[in-house]
């Protein structure tokens, strides 16, 4: 059964396909892998552990992942009945109605569920360590974070309890825990996922819901599960070609990349450890027939953009919690959150409507101004999955807003951008430091081509198998 679990997820399918171990089985062994190892990592906040083994014994046999356990990140993928915390203890005692679309889709498609993962109160930072549910430990060092926000995601994943878990980027939430977890992560394009029926987009757009997997066709196929648009959504990604998990093994051809090891920005410090990682893959990448040269979006180095993308999360949070407040039938007073989101909440509730419009219309420009990029003949970029190394648990102090704020905006210089602009991005574990701590880099493509991305990546990882070495 050890060897079950360290399968990735199509490979545990495949398995119980050929009848050599049962939904219920594999269910169990991953209920144990939990019990045993979260003790230390925390990566689990809400189990469901009875209504999972009752489950897996009801999936029809023709659904493509019957039997195979996944764990759901606590921030959006709602689940009708089951807790739902967002990090937080002001929504102490509520539960969720109804499934959200992608959870649908997941059932359908044959997971078992077993319960949530740890994530910052309400996603608002890139390490997991919420006051209401405690710090989650990387894997690969009990003392490092395993990022944020799907932090508890990618460390379950990385340690073996799980093949893959759900997850969301708003500003690298994906990408950053992939990196430091040593997993693949990939944000789709805009509107690839569908955010209903609670909400029609996240973060005016910036967050997008995906996956933190062990492999590319992993990623690939959980993806085309729970991909495609639901009537009512405000707008929907541009349509793939065939299947996501149709796209591994293809040829992508000779491609034009482009690559970035320091912020054009000029406010980033640079990091030695990240120039390795992005130069060691462009290595790779022209060893696979590939023109890769230096290079990158201009408009990447514009000052106003931290200020306007702060602005936009900041009214988001605000909205959160009004509405919060509604539904608990209480309003929520900012001291109540953690020092970061009572500072972003006063923030927003200090601009106005036009405030924030302006924000939003500066986004549209920024958009196109990064867009315009791709017309120079470029078909991918490569930059750094996390813009500062692996970080320990606290380097995001929670009574320095200051300090916090400042290592924030530069961890998320090189995936905030991308969310601006809606393309879709892939980190891809690539490079160890000297300690042996994963570090991720990161190709970004044009809005809709996930397909590009894929082939790329499955390309990458049949020249350089992905190791991981934290599970058991």
């Amino acid at each position: 059964m050890h060897e079950l679990l360290r399968l990735d997820a199509t490979g545990q399918a495949q398995a119980i396909r050929d009848g050599q171990v049962s939904p219920r089985e594999l269910t169990e062994a991953a209920i144990a892998r939990i019990e045993a190892a979260d003790g230390e990592l925390n990566a689990v906040v809400h189990r469901r552990f009875e209504r999972a083994l009752a489950e897996a014994g009801t999936i029809p046999e023709d659904a493509p992942f019957r039997g195979v356990p996944i764990l759901l990140k606590d921030l959006g993928w709602r689940e009708s009945g089951e807790p739902y915390s967002a990090g937080s203890d002001v929504r102490d005692g509520l539960t969720d109605a109804p499934d959200g679309y992608g959870v649908v889709r997941l059932r359908e498609a044959g997971f078992v569920l077993l319960g949530r993962t740890n994530t910052p109160e309400f996603g608002s930072t890139i390490t997991t360590e919420p006051v209401a549910f405690g710090p989650t430990a990387n894997p690969y060092d009990l003392a490092y974070s395993p990022g944020g926000s799907s932090g508890g995601s990618a460390a379950a994943v990385a340690a073996g309890m799980v093949a893959l878990a759900t997850a969301s980027d708003g500003g690298g939430s994906i990408r950053i825990p992939a990196s430091l977890c040593g997993l693949v992560g990939l944000k789709p394009t805009r509107g690839r996922v569908s955010l209903g029926p609670a909400l029609g987009e996240g973060w005016s757009g910036f967050s997008c819901p995906g996956f933190v997997t062990r492999s590319v066709r992993d990623t690939a196929a959980a993806l085309d599960v729970v991909a495609g648009a639901y009537p009512g959504d405000p707008y929907a990604a541009p349509s793939l070609p065939r299947r996501l998990a149709e796209e591994v093994g293809r040829d992508p051809g000779r491609l034009r990349i482009g690559f970035l090891t320091a912020h054009p920005r000029g406010d980033v410090p640079e990091s030695p450890e990240l120039a390795e990682a992005v130069v060691g893959a462009a290595a790779l990448l022209e060893s696979l027939g590939h023109g890769v040269t230096p290079g990158g979006p201009r408009a990447m180095g514009e000052p106003d953009f931290p200020r306007h993308f702060g602005a936009i999360v900041a009214d988001n949070l605000g909205a959160l919690v009004a509405g919060l407040g509604e539904l608990r039938g209480k309003p929520v007073d900012p001291e109540e959150l953690e020092p970061r989101n009572a500072a972003m909440v006063r923030t927003a509730r200090g601009r106005s409507a036009p405030d924030h419009i302006r924000s939003l219309q500066w986004m549209d420009g920024f958009r196109r101004r990064m867009s315009a990029w791709w017309d120079e003949g470029y078909d991918l970029l490569l930059m750094p999955s996390l813009g500062v190394p692996p970080f320990p648990l606290g380097w995001i102090p929670p009574d320095d807003l200051s300090l916090a704020l400042g290592r924030t905006a530069h961890a998320v210089s090189f995936t905030s951008p991308i969310n601006a602009t809606g393309w879709p991005a892939v980190s891809l574990p690539l490079h160890r430091t000297a300690a042996g701590l994963p570090v991720g880099v990161q190709l970004a493509a044009p809005s809709g081509r996930e397909d590009l991305l894929v082939r790329v990546a499955a390309q990458i990882e049949r020249a350089r198998p992905f190791e991981h070495t934290a599970m058991p």
